[in-house]
């Protein structure tokens, strides 16, 4: 039995795995789980030691909450845990409100994200625009990076401070405290871990500079802070089940960072499943997913454990390492549980400049820096979304760099759609002209299906897509998508568009567009659209559009 939320039946991914379940896939879910697992280990300490927290809440929370949201989420590849995304909200949470606070606020968004999944509320998370998320991903970076600078050089800051400004004035006046011995150490991994990701890509780059790093600093006895001088060690043994103390006075205080945690673990977890579903075909279920994160996020700090959402890297990894079922990410989970019942006393001699070289990979990579470009196509509004969006996250709060972007974007959004309304005499010139668009009088040649986009399609609509990309495999050689009355389009809505083409072009379909019209052809013309569908194959009436599609099939017989 199951009851269904937004049309889907709400059964976790790993119950409908089990239905086909065989030795063959546990064997290929073994070996991607105990890879993840060790990916997950260094990073999962370097999130918690830069929120603020001993290492070894980032371990729990990777064992629990990681083993939850694969178990009850509704990805089939996901894997969750601690994750950059957080690390400016738990150690502002940490400093304000003590590791209490944190616990409580954790407890919350798991309650709130459960409540979104639950009630279907889960697809609300598509209605915010790829600026606004940009922004904010970038900004995010550009804050882990700069909190592992001091553990990087081996700067002597006793307490750093939380907000940017005052960080970068700390070690700007600090520098002079540079250790070489540190800084040639970090460097060199950080290199190592480049190289790898380059030359080696097979080889989780992680996990060959913490080994290495740690040995070489052991082995020639180098002067540099570690998990052990910092912190004294990690505790061995299975996470502790401890009730953390609920405190009534803060639960205003704690509401706008719980609000914080619930929309970033939304959207993390989220963006994460969609990168999982477009490089295995899969399709993940939103709702269940949230449900899924929702109880993982209420049960992590009951162990002590930090925020978790779904990881895009370490997902990433999970799929390459030949993951088929959500059983990869619980095998992960009880990897990382071996390594804490058994490894402990070998971690604690990892050094805080090797973590800090791992994070400062992870803060780039998480930066989708590749993106701006695109949006700084775009023109003058797209623009100012993004870039208020980053300098907010930076320089003020990401509570409001949020909400501040998801203003402009609505007006954005309301500017936009008031230019679609248009009043117009109808000529002769007018009918004549739409002739070229009839599809009674341009009659489909066999090979060719057709698609239209009909109204706005922008942020929160771009799933739409689904209908065309669930049935890709059974498409015929020619797709045809009709753009004429498509009258408005964003940022997100032309990114879909692009993803769109390459998707049918990685399936040997081939893809046409006919009909682009003023905001849209204009917006479609600043970024990468032509690129990506081919400039041959934007055209502008439905006719045009037959005849080319007419063109290609000639040329593969």
């Amino acid at each position: 039995m199951s009851f269904n939320v937004a049309g889907e039946p709400f059964i976790p991914k790993s119950v409908l795995a089990l239905r086909d379940y065989n030795a063959k896939k546990f064997v290929a879910d073994l070996i991607a789980g105990v890879t993840v697992g060790l990916v997950a280990l260094p990073l999962a300490m370097a999130f918690a030691i830069s929120s603020g927290v001993p290492p070894q809440s980032g371990i729990y929370c990777a064992i629990v909450a990681g083993f939850l949201i694969s178990a009850l989420g509704g990805s089939t590849v996901q894997i969750g845990g601690p994750t950059g995304a957080f690390v400016v909200v738990v150690a502002g949470i940490v400093q304000k409100h003590g590791i209490d606070g944190l616990f409580m606020c954790t407890m919350m968004a798991g309650v709130l994200l459960m409540v979104l999944g639950v009630t279907g509320l889960g697809t609300a998370v598509k209605f915010i625009p790829r600026p606004v998320v940009i922004g904010f991903t970038n900004g995010i970076a550009v804050l882990i990076a700069s909190t592992q600078i001091k553990d990087f050089f081996g700067l002597k800051i006793d307490k750093p401070p939380s907000e940017f400004l005052p960080r970068i004035e700390a070690i700007a006046g600090h520098f002079g405290t540079i250790s070489a011995t540190t800084t040639i150490l970090s460097a060199s991994c950080l290199l190592a871990i480049i190289l790898i990701a380059k030359f080696v890509k097979k080889v989780p780059g992680y996990i060959v500079a913490m080994v290495v790093g740690t040995a070489v600093a052991f082995a020639l006895k180098l002067p540099v802070d570690t998990i052990l001088t910092k912190f004294g060690g990690i505790p061995s043994g299975f996470p502790a089940l401890k009730i953390p103390t609920f405190r009534a006075d803060l639960i205003l205080p704690l509401l706008a960072p719980t609000l914080t945690v619930t929309m970033l673990g939304a959207i993390e977890s989220l963006l994460s499943a969609v990168v999982g579903d477009r490089m295995t075909g899969d399709k993940h279920n939103p709702n269940v997913e949230l449900f899924g994160q929702g109880v993982a996020n209420f049960v992590s700090p009951l162990f002590g454990g930090l925020p978790a959402t779904g990881a895009i890297a370490r997902t990433a990894t999970n799929i390459r390492s030949g993951a088929v079922s959500p059983v990869a990410g619980m095998i992960h989970a009880l990897t990382l549980l071996v390594v804490l019942l058994i490894g402990a006393n070998l971690a604690k001699h990892i050094p805080l400049c090797v973590l800090a070289a791992i994070l400062f990979v992870v803060s780039y990579n998480m930066g989708e820096w590749k993106e701006v470009p695109q949006i700084l196509k775009l023109g003058k509004a797209p623009i100012a979304v993004w870039f208020i969006t980053f300098a907010l996250t930076v320089f003020a709060d990401l509570t409001v760099a949020v909400e501040a972007g998801m203003i402009l974007a609505m007006l954005l959004f309301v500017q936009r759609i008031s230019t679609t309304t248009t009043v117009v005499r109808v000529t002769d010139d007018y009918i004549v002209k739409g002739i070229e668009h009839s599809l009674q009088l341009n009659p489909l040649p066999k090979g060719v299906a057709v698609f239209r986009i009909h109204g706005a399609f922008m942020f929160g609509a771009t799933d739409k897509l689904s209908v065309i990309t669930d049935q890709v495999d059974d498409l015929p050689p020619v797709v045809i998508l009709r753009l004429r009355n498509m009258n408005a389009l964003d940022a997100t809505g032309l990114k879909a568009l692009e993803e769109l083409a390459v998707k049918l072009s990685l399936k040997g379909r081939h893809l046409v567009m006919c009909g682009l019209q003023n905001q849209a052809a204009s917006l479609a013309n600043q970024g990468d659209l032509r690129r990506h569908v081919g400039e041959k194959n934007l055209v502008m009436s439905l006719k045009e559009a037959i005849a080319r599609a007419n063109e290609i099939l000639a040329e593969t017989e």
